[in-house]
């Protein structure tokens, strides 16, 4: 029962207010789940904030990692069509070239809470990995280019034990990243990230403080080499996988095990029984009272298994009485209620779902018939399909050997989202995609049980070894093997069916299986609207800054605009306006003076009109559509025509 229902006093507002707080922003609160005043000044004044003693994860670097995290990017996402594959069937798949965090920023708009599932295979620490040196005082040139907005590639820094900042530029990087990354996750989303002994002990920490401690899910243990590691004194064979949830009610699914047996058999099908007592300490009569009741036994209307019959009333029949106390003696209670077991309960052992046999000390059990042929998934993970080598088994087979160090197995991806999605049409990440086995994954998924789930990945344009396969083969940087890898899985499986259906059903016209086979290349680049170079003069107030912007847009911004491809400053616009970049677009034949097309992509619609000036006879058309969101530009705009348009959709146009 609520508190406050049971002390009959009005809602606690305050403590609302701060449930709420921690659903939106964790990371200011402290370890014990205390609201961090401190934290929440350093969002309002970052000056104002003296540090005090109090338990917490610290390291150099956090506060302006944190800062970094939320500062707006200046970037926007370019496509890309000469690299990318089967753009028309790609239904919201993507590979984005550039600097995570920054593309992560760039997602937010248009994909915060919309992400399912997020997998990350980030660097591991171990000394001799490239990580993501984030800097906050260069110029916009440096800048630019050192988020990759470039065409030749960037070189990452190596994070030595030698730099003094080991543990805590690993740290920086991460947390950034992981602030962001749980904008885009769905209210049911979850996180997997793969790591090892050097930073698992951080990275749970970080975690804890970025999900929240009650969201951790579990810390799953993959034998990624049988043999083991053996150049230490113990051959370490394992790799972790960490998982958490957005929040602490989401519930994982459970997987198909081939291996589970069904012993018995009654008139619908095998089935195997399980103890209707709930098992789970945390209930019990204590706090589930209404479960906790007598269930009646049968003891004369046993089969050849020993099973029973019961009912929730006590007669001549049904006698013997069962209550839900566990091995203890102390007071569990049952997991179905008394409705459920009614509707699942009849007068015939071949049909009925809830039985009774009697244990070896003379006592009775309750059990329900269990059909399911899924189980929970384990913490330890040790088939050969999740070993590092099989992961590069999938490389060779693709013709990609020698091409990326160590690529995660294919197996692992899959499990990850069997647990995570239940609906197919979910959208999963991977912010550091490596050599895109992610994307392998989701492609197969979907190949095999006709699913349409979609998947973004995200690879910073890191230079390969000129020493390297991968390099002498013509890919000169890592996002080049991350695209080239899932073109070919494209071609693979494409070939595939195509040979399948000449050889088993020459007969079929239609193959459903691979649609969606394909993916949209974008690259991180630098903004189309030169606004964002603007910077205000110190000496000037606010409306007269204003207006120089608006000078500055007029004399620089729009000769720009004029140049740049269409589709590309549409993707900008209706990026950073909400929309996901796997919209529809169609332009309106009605209007014949201006360029207007509608707009719609599954969550928003909305009409647009780029053109340099919005025509009388093209306003009389919208008031057609007055119920629409209207976007244009603001130069497009006489003083007139903003008042008549802003009358006519009010809050519903979009001006910039």
């Amino acid at each position: 029962m609520n508190n406050d229902i049971l002390y009959m006093q009005t809602p606690d507002l305050n403590k609302e207010r701060l449930i709420k707080l921690k659903e939106l922003f964790p990371d200011i609160f402290t370890g014990e789940g205390k609201l961090d005043i401190e934290e929440v000044k350093k969002i309002v004044d970052p000056q104002s904030v003296t540090d005090v003693e109090k338990f917490e994860f610290r390291w150099f670097g956090k506060s302006g990692a944190k800062r970094l995290a939320f500062t707006p990017t200046k970037t926007t996402l370019a496509y890309d069509k000469k690299r990318s594959v089967n753009p028309d069937d790609s239904n919201g798949n993507m590979i984005i070239e550039g600097e995570n965090l920054e593309v992560l920023k760039c997602l937010l708009a248009g994909y915060r809470e919309k992400i399912k599932c997020i997998y990350i295979d980030p660097p591991y620490n171990t000394g001799n990995d490239f990580i993501y040196s984030d800097k906050w005082d260069e110029s916009k040139e440096d800048y630019l280019e050192h988020i990759g907005v470039t065409q030749d590639g960037i070189k990452l820094d190596t994070n030595t034990e030698a730099s003094g900042r080991y543990h805590s530029n690993w740290l920086c990087m991460m947390y950034s990243r992981l602030l962001v990354a749980r904008q885009l996750l769905r209210e049911d989303g979850v996180i997997f990230i793969s790591i090892d002994d050097n930073e698992v002990h951080h990275l749970r920490k970080l975690c804890d403080e970025v999900f929240w401690q009650d969201n951790f899910v579990a810390t799953i243990c993959i034998q990624a080499n049988k043999g083991g590691q053996d150049y230490k004194d113990i051959a370490k064979t394992h790799e972790y996988l960490i998982c958490y949830t957005k929040y602490s009610e989401t519930e994982l699914n459970e997987i198909e095990n081939k291996e589970k047996k069904l012993p018995f058999n009654d008139n619908i099908g095998k089935f195997e029984i399980r103890e209707l007592r709930n098992r789970n300490p945390k209930f019990g009569k204590f706090n589930r009272p209404n479960l906790f009741f007598p269930i009646y036994i049968n003891p004369n209307a046993k089969n050849e298994d020993g099973f029973c019959l019961v009912s929730l009333i006590k007669n001549d029949k049904y006698f013997i009485e069962s209550y839900p106390y566990n091995s203890e003696g102390k007071e569990s209670c049952w997991r179905w209620s008394k409705p459920l077991i009614e509707k699942n309960n009849t007068e015939d052992i071949l049909t009925t779902q809830v039985i009774a046999k009697q244990k070896n000390d003379g006592n009775w059990n309750i059990y329900e018939k269990c059909r399911k042929t899924t189980s929970k998934v384990k913490t330890i993970w040790d088939e050969t399909n999740v070993r590092t080598e099989q992961g590069t088994i999938e490389l060779r087979d693709l013709y990609l050997k020698g091409f990326f160090d160590h690529p995660k197995p294919v197996s692992i991806i899959k499990k990850c989202i069997e647990i995570a999605i239940q609906d197919k049409d979910d959208i999963i990440l991977d912010f550091f995609a490596g050599s895109g086995t992610t994307a392998q994954a989701v492609m197969e998924l979907n190949r095999e049980d006709g699913g349409n789930r979609k998947f973004i990945l995200v690879q910073v344009p890191e230079l390969t070894d000129e020493k390297s396969e991968a390099y002498k083969a013509g890919y000169k940087k890592i996002s080049d093997i991350t695209i080239e890898r899932n073109k070919r899985v494209i071609q693979k499986i494409e070939e595939e069916t195509k040979n399948n259906k000449d050889l088993f059903n020459s007969m079929v016209t239609e193959d459903k299986s691979i649609s969606n086979l394909g993916f949209k290349v974008y690259r991180l680049a630098k903004s189309n609207f030169t606004r964002v170079d603007f910077k205000p003069d110190t000496t000037k107030d606010e409306n007269e800054n204003n207006s120089l912007l608006k000078n500055y847009i007029q004399d620089k911004e729009f000769i720009h605009l004029s140049m740049v491809d269409e589709k590309i400053v549409l993707d900008e616009i209706l990026l950073k306006n909400g929309f996901t970049l796997n919209y529809k677009i169609q332009k309106l034949p009605d209007f014949s003076k201006n360029t207007v097309y509608n707009v719609v992509d599954g969550y928003r619609g909305c009409l647009i009109c780029i053109d340099m000036n919005i025509a009388e006879e093209t306003f009389k058309i919208l008031q057609e559509y007055k119920d629409k969101v209207f976007i244009c530009l603001e130069k497009s705009l006489d003083t007139s025509m903003k008042w008549n348009l802003t009358h006519l959709f009010n809050e519903r146009l979009v001006s910039f």
